[in-house]
């Protein structure tokens, strides 16, 4: 569903994220039985990546089926094994890859899936390799921070099991994950609080109304005003974003600002703004909860439908980790303000690197 390109993230390794769609298109009492799948180098047939048991469990699902443990309360339950995908039915396989430093990214991808079809009176193995994938060979876009200096909560980024990587978005007869790399941000004050006092009231968040700034220049290309904080958890599919701004960044690249506070967004359709240039305000618009800067790349202009690339920012150094999936939906409801932010093996200052969910970084 995308061109995998890969990105280097704080924890010192080449990530390549995206998806692999397996449908059984035997009958519905015939079975898949899938044991393993391999990513391997199409040219050397070199194994890069694979899942089995239990981690293809975790990694795969029907089409349609809820996000497990999108909650944000409980950890996703562990997939039942062995994956079996029932006749007349797509599932969707997330890959996420991480390969060592210094180990080579193939400039083609192949898929080897091995398992067994299952009928009523028995099993045959089977072994396929499917889906030759070239990788993107275009470096991922690297930006300045799209906020004000300060220390900032990296929440629902990639890659684990979260609405933003796990986000299938079926638009007019086409799937896409529009938020495969989006990023949520939180401002973090001096004690590790994101907001003081009542968890009911915008105020209390340190996020609400600190500026947007522009992440890199461009032209800017849709503006939403108008739409109030705290709309519905799910607003009209074109409130999603709530106020917004889409800046054209590169031919096929986009920067979406979301989220924004009604009435303080600062430019125009047609403006044209440099790096550094504030565009509004964080708010709470749109289909969110607390307040937060949804940012992210996309490749066209609109959010519906979209693919989401891979980005990294030029310079910020980590400070700690949050291991609780703490996120737009729940952080009002923890006990304080404060985060369970604990050391980080990747703290430290970073450059041209992609912060990976729930790390607390300063800009």
């Amino acid at each position: 569903m995308t061109e995998p390109t890969p990105f280097h993230a704080t924890d010192g390794r080449t990530h390549l994220s995206y998806e692999l769609l397996t449908t059984n298109a035997l009958p519905s009492s015939t079975q898949v039985r899938l044991d393993r799948v391999e990513v391997r180098d199409a040219r050397t047939h070199r194994v890069v990546g694979s899942l089995s048991g239990q981690a293809l469990a975790d990694a795969a699902n029907p089409v349609g089926d809820p996000l497990p443990g999108a909650d944000g309360y409980t950890p996703a339950p562990p997939g039942p094994t062995p994956t079996v995908i029932p006749g007349s039915q797509q599932w969707v396989i997330w890959l996420d890859l991480a390969l060592d430093r210094g180990q080579h990214v193939p400039k083609v991808l192949e898929h080897h899936l091995s398992g067994a079809v299952v009928t009523a009176s028995g099993s045959s193995p089977f072994e396929e390799t499917v889906q030759v994938t070239p990788t993107g060979r275009t470096a991922p876009m690297n930006l300045n921070p799209p906020v004000r200096p300060g220390t900032w909560y990296s929440s629902e980024s990639c890659c684990g099991n979260t609405h933003h990587r796990r986000g299938l978005g079926p638009i007019n007869g086409r799937f896409d994950v529009p938020q495969r790399f989006a990023i949520d941000w939180y401002r973090v004050g001096e004690q590790g609080q994101t907001w003081e006092g009542d968890p009911t009231r915008l105020t209390s968040y340190l996020s609400y109304r600190q500026p947007v700034v522009a992440a890199a220049g461009g032209r800017v290309v849709e503006v939403q005003d108008g739409i109030p904080d705290n709309t519905p958890p799910v607003p009209p599919i074109e409130e999603t974003v709530g106020n917004h701004v889409t800046v054209e960044v590169a031919p096929g690249r986009y920067l979406l600002y979301a989220h924004l506070t009604p009435g303080s967004l600062k430019v125009r359709e047609g403006d044209r703004v440099e790096p550094g240039r504030v565009l509004g305000l964080i708010g709470n618009s749109g289909n969110s909860t607390t307040p937060h800067l949804h940012f992210q790349v996309m490749t066209t202009a609109e959010f519906f439908p979209t693919d989401s690339p891979p980005f990294t920012f030029r310079e910020f150094r980590v400070v700690g980790q949050v291991e609780p999936r703490i996120w737009d939906d729940n952080l009002g409801l923890q006990p304080t303000g404060v985060l369970p932010i604990t050391p980080s093996p990747y703290e430290g200052p970073h450059r041209a690197r992609y912060p990976l969910d729930r790390e607390v970084l300063e800009f």
